[in-house]
């Protein structure tokens, strides 16, 4: 006899806007990786889109549903949300995640990590809009990386 668990599966589709974005970031993270961190961060079954994008569509998009005209380094737009489902869309601006790499002299990899942690923590309903909200996204963020063997990105 087995026992079914009651949260539904996580489908994680992972979206490329050409293959030069593609293959940048095959060098740093592979698919299987990308995933472990989403699953490691998301506690809920269904539906995560993940999208990594050029500057064009990043700002696009920005301003499109935030009205803020440049491109910025993740965007997470939650659709649905229950107890144990969520279907989200989180799009990575990968130029922008270059520059904040070279400027806050991070690894690439860890800082992709921390960035896909924090979508995914949005498309769960945290945010940082308040100090407080802010400190708890935050520590559960670090907390999170650590499993990952990531070190605190603050």
């Amino acid at each position: 006899m087995s026992i079914k668990s009651t949260t539904p599966k996580l489908i994680i589709d992972i979206q490329y806007a050409s293959p030069a974005i593609e293959a940048i970031l095959s060098d740093v993270a592979s698919t299987a990786l990308i995933k472990k961190w989403v699953r490691t961060a998301t506690n809920r079954g269904g539906l995560l889109t993940l999208r990594f994008v050029n500057d064009a569509e990043g700002k696009k998009l920005n301003f499109n549903f935030r009205k803020k005209d440049y491109a910025t380094n993740v965007l997470t737009f939650p659709y649905e949300l229950t107890k144990h489902a969520l279907v989200a869309d989180i799009i990575f601006c990968l130029p922008v995640i270059q520059k904040e790499v070279r400027a806050q002299n991070k690894s690439f990899k860890a800082h992709l990590a921390h960035l896909i942690v924090h979508g995914c923590l949005h498309a769960q309903g945290l945010n940082h809009e308040v100090d407080k909200d802010a400190k708890k996204m935050e520590a559960l963020e670090v907390q999170i990386l650590q499993n990952l063997g990531i070190t605190n990105p603050y």
